[in-house]
Parts: C-alpha cells; structure tokens; sequence
C-alpha cells in the first residue's frame, strides 16, 4: 500500500509497519516500535519539554534564595537579580511549549493515522472466514475507539513521565547540591512510588481489557439492533430490542463501575500516603533547622518541602496516568489481534494477470470449513468455457455459494484446483484478477451517496456518459430520468430512498460499469416481486451476453436461458444439463421445478 507524504508523516507502508510492529505479548515495545520513524521528533520533543518545565525546579531554588535574603536583611539588589532569572526562566515556556505540541501532535496524529490504515490495509487482506467470524461493529470499535486510547494515552502519559523525571532530575541535582542529606528521602520515596505503579497497573489490566470486551459487545448488540430495525418495528418487538441493549449496557455500567472503584481505592491510598510524607518532610527539615542538628537555613526548609510537595505531586500524577497507561497497553494489545491474524488471502507477488477470456475448470475441488466437519464441496468437477452462463441450483446449504466463493478466490480449496484460463488460481494475483469481476449480492450495499458515485464505485477514468451507458444496459435509467438532480440525486443510506428492484438494478449497473469478463449473480433476484424480477431479469439477460456468467439461484425461472444448469446437493454435482434436459430427467431439479410451478 502506497501512501502519500502529508505534512510530516513518513512515506511508509502502514500496513507493514503494523505488523512488523505490534505484537499482543509485547504493548508497549509494539507502541515503541510504531513510533520508531518519529525517534528524531520524539526525543527534540522530551528536550524541549525539560526546558519548557524547567521552572517548575529553578523557581523552588529562587523563592529559597529571596527568602534567605529577607532573612539577612538585604540587599534588595540581589532580590532583583533572582526576580530578572526566575523570569527569564517563565518566559521560555512559551515557544519551547509550541515546539512540544508541534512534535507531540505530529507523532501522536501521524501514529492514529497509520494504525488506522494499517488496519484498514490488513482487514482488506484478510480471508472473508476472518470477516464472517468477527463482528463488524468489533472490527470499527478497534479502528475507532482502541485508536483513540492510543491518542489518548500519548497525550495525557508522555507529558505527566516527562514531567515526572524532569522535575525528578532537577530536585535531586538541586538538593544534593543543597542539602545532600535528603536525597535519601527520596530514594525512599521514589522506589515506593515506583512499587505502586507497577501494582495498579496489574490489577487495572484485567479490569481494562474486561471493560473493552463488554463495550465491544455492547457495540456488536447496538449494531444488530440497528439492522433488525424493520423487523423489530413490524413485529411490535421494541422493548425487546431495547431489553437486549440495556442489558449489554449494564454489564458495561457494571465493569466501568468496578474498574473506576480500583482507581479510585488506589488514587486515594496513594494520595495520603504521599501528602503524609510530604508533611514528614516539612516537620523533618524545620525541626533540623531549629536545632541546629544540620546546618540548614529558612530557605532551604522551604525549598526541601517545595520539592518534596512536587515530587509527591509527580508521583501522584504517575498514578493516576497509570490507568490511561493500561487502556492504552489494552488498546494496543486489541489492534494486535488483527495484527497478527494469520488467515491472510495474499497473492502479492503471484503471476499478474493483464487479461482474462473466462474460462473457468474445477478439477476434483473439495472445500471443508472446518477439520471435523463433512466437505462442504466433495469432489467437484467442471467446465465452464468462456462467454457461457452457468447457473447453480439446489436446496439451501447444498454448497453453491461455497462454489462461487472458491472461483473467486474467497474459499481456499483443501485439494484439488481451480483453473482460469488455464492457470492454476493459486497461482495468481488475486487483486489483478479480480480487476475482470464483478459480483451482483443477494444484499444490495449502496453507499450513501450519489447514483453517480455508487455506479462508478472503484472505477477509474469513467465519465457521464458511462456511467449514463451502464444505467441504460442494467434497466436502471427510471432512476436518474425525471428527477431534477439527475446523476447526483442521493440514494441514501444503504439505498434508502430506493425500491428493491431500484437498488438491485443500480448494483448490476455498479458491475457492468467495469465492464468485467466474468459476471457473479448470487440470488440477485431472490428478494423481489415478480414486477421488480421482470425488469432485473431483463437487465440480467443482456448483461450476461458475451461475459462468462455463474449464477446462483432459488428461482428458477431465473436460470431457464442458462447455457448449463448444475444441480448441486450435499456438497457433489448431481445433475448437470439445461432446463429443458433437467426437466425430462425426472430428478431433482425436475421436482424443484414442480414444486414451483405449483403442481
């Protein structure tokens, strides 16, 4: 996949940085990894950012030098002099903070970018077995929602560690210059620290990754809600729908509940035990101040207490980042799972296909889904020339569809081959292939848009007038005649504004447009009346002419001009012949034919 140079975004494969990348044992060296082409940025930006906070370490001395100059009574000229640096020192946040955003947000933005497109590359790739398997609302939750705690945690957690360890540095070198004494205070406290990040963050993990599987399936049980709509409505079913998705709804409450508890238990320990210390310090540093113990002064009390306040205050800010952390490792470990997804169609690299006549041959095929199950193609044999239109029959789950998937590609055969033109289908580069296809579903998927913008869908170089052209060979020219907008009036969504027969006649035009030699018609007309069947029938007839056709259907008034019918039942080729033949065979298609004729 090629993508474009934007703004600083590397020129770079997404996909493949994506899964030479992420791993799912390994977050957060994943994380590392995607971000290794913005190394340069990253590290100007953890620079900038140490001198953009810088005042948060150089102003604690400075109060602690005023302080002791008021104490010895002067003079007012050296309280200037630290005045003039602490400001100096604040007037540097500024541009050092836009350095920081620019480099932060490029990264952050450019990273968003590419696992996105890596994902969306990698679910291309990825077998239809894949796809039927998974949830499509859980695939666009991962996109969209594990993307954005990504973002999210770069932009809350990069900020509050360089924070942390910036003032961190700067207190430790300031006070062992100072009071060398209490760095061991703090090298009590920072292990402690350190101890507890690591707890809430174990315990938070399973609670996060819990979280994210209820919202995933909350998400899949609104997505089915949306598309059982008619029927629930019709049905008078709504406070089931509803009952279903508020159930869902309350296992998430429930897990968000119990993950927000954990958070909070800790952040609220922590927070005590550190504000505890942090008054230990004061009472410590005074107390050595007025006895006398360690030579310490005014000044430097308040400066032990300053740092130890902002310690204490990093630390707790750590904590509290630690669960934006742990969403973020759960995110990356979730992308991973498509990431690392093995059920890949890749020809890449394969023979290239720059032409295709349509001859199509399956030698002794045999398709199983799944190791224990019984085949569901056992052993099919055929012949389809080029030009020639080919229907498939025979009772639901007979393997028909399964035969169409293997022809394109879609199913890999457990043995035996598949041949077009005579080459072996594993042979060959399946996207080039595909380039001389087009499909006609049973389920008609229009985009939102335009009839313009659904017939050319994916078609390159074509203008009005093909457009126009495919309408007229598909009897969809009803669609766009009479309406003042023409070409752009809107279908809506999923084909909304139109009628079964207007969306399947759009979608035959969206396959001739492309002008393919191999034409698939799977139950394009199981879903209309007869009226709408007449005119895509119609359509149909003059688009299969001098295009190697196959056809699936129930109808079987709509596989009466095919070339050759095959008759399909368990998996195995039963009959073969056409209409006519089948007919006075007195088989199956002959009682498949009574049945609908009503005798």
């Amino acid at each position: 996949m090629t993508v474009p140079r934007t703004g600083l975004i590397p020129l770079v494969d997404p996909e493949r940085l994506l899964t030479m990348s992420v791993r799912r044992s390994q977050p957060l060296r994943s994380l590392l990894r995607m971000l290794r082409p913005h190394r340069v940025g990253m590290s100007l930006a953890v620079g900038a950012f140490a001198i953009k906070d810088s005042a948060a370490w150089v102003l604690p001395p400075v109060t602690a030098a005023i302080i002791d100059i008021v104490v010895g009574g002067g003079p007012v000229t050296n309280i200037g002099f630290w005045g003039l640096l602490a400001l100096s020192v604040l007037v540097l946040n500024y541009p050092f903070n836009m350095i920081v955003v620019r480099l932060t947000s490029t990264a952050n933005r450019a990273l968003a970018y590419t696992v996105r497109a890596g994902l969306a590359a990698r679910l291309q790739r990825l077998s239809l077995g894949f796809h039927n398997r998974q949830s499509a609302s859980v695939v666009q939750t991962k996109i969209v929602r594990d993307v954005e705690n990504l973002e999210l945690m770069l932009a809350q957690v990069f900020p509050t560690v360089i924070s942390g360890l910036s003032t961190l540095v700067g207190a430790l070198v300031v006070t062992a210059l100072n009071v060398p004494l209490f760095i061991a205070v703090f090298a009590i406290a920072i292990p402690v620290a350190a101890t507890l990040i690591v707890y809430i963050r174990r315990r938070a993990s399973s609670r996060n990754e819990a979280f994210r599987i209820e919202v995933e399936q909350l998400s899949a049980r609104v997505s089915e809600m949306a598309a059982l709509m008619p029927i629930t409505r019709g049905h008078g079913l709504e406070d089931v729908a509803t009952a279903r998705v508020a159930e869902r709804a309350d296992s998430v409450r429930r897990a968000g509940r119990d993950l927000d508890v954990l958070n909070g238990r800790f952040g609220a320990m922590s927070w005590i035990a550190y504000q505890v210390l942090g008054l230990l310090c004061l009472v410590g540093a005074a107390t050595l101040a007025v006895t006398g113990i360690v030579p310490i002064t005014a000044g430097q009390v308040v400066l032990l207490s300053t740092y130890f306040g902002m310690l204490t205050n990093a630390i707790v800010m750590l904590m509290n980042a630690a669960p934006v952390f742990t969403r973020g490792m759960d995110a990356m470990r979730s992308i991973a799972d498509v990431a690392e997804e093995l059920d890949v169609e890749d020809s890449r690299g394969k023979h290239y296909v720059s032409s295709v006549r349509g001859d199509i041959r399956l030698e002794n095929v045999v398709v199983r889904y799944s190791a224990d199950e019984r085949p569901a193609l056992d052993g099919i044999n055929l012949d389809i020339p080029a030009g020639k239109t080919v229907a498939f029959v025979g009772p639901s789950g007979s393997g028909k569809s399964t035969i169409l998937n293997t022809v394109l590609g879609f199913v890999r055969p457990e043995s035996g081959v598949v041949r077009v033109d005579g080459r072996d289908l594993a042979d060959l580069d399946l996207r080039a292939l595909r380039q001389f296809v087009s499909i006609v579903p049973q389920e008609t998927v229009l985009l939102a848009g335009s009839v313009r913008e659904n017939v050319a869908y994916g078609s390159s170089h074509v203008d009005d007038v093909d457009v126009f052209a495919a309408l007229a060979e598909a009897n969809a020219l009803d669609i766009v005649t009479g309406t003042p907008e023409g070409l752009d009036t809107i279908v809506g969504e999923r084909g909304s504004r139109l009628s079964g027969g207007q969306r399947q006649r759009l979608a035959i035009a969206r396959a001739l447009i492309r002008d393919p030699r191999i034409l698939v018609l799977d139950e394009a007309t199981s879903a209309l009346d007869s009226a709408s069947e007449a005119r895509v029938t119609e359509a149909l007839d003059r688009a299969r002419t001098g295009r190697t056709t196959l056809i699936v259907a129930h109808r079987l008034s709509t596989v009466r001009g095919a070339d050759l019918i095959v008759v399909v039942d368990g998996g195995r080729v039963i009959e073969t012949g056409t209409h006519n033949e089948l007919v006075a065979a007195d088989g199956l298609y002959s009682r498949l034919a009574l049945v609908q004729s009503g005798h």
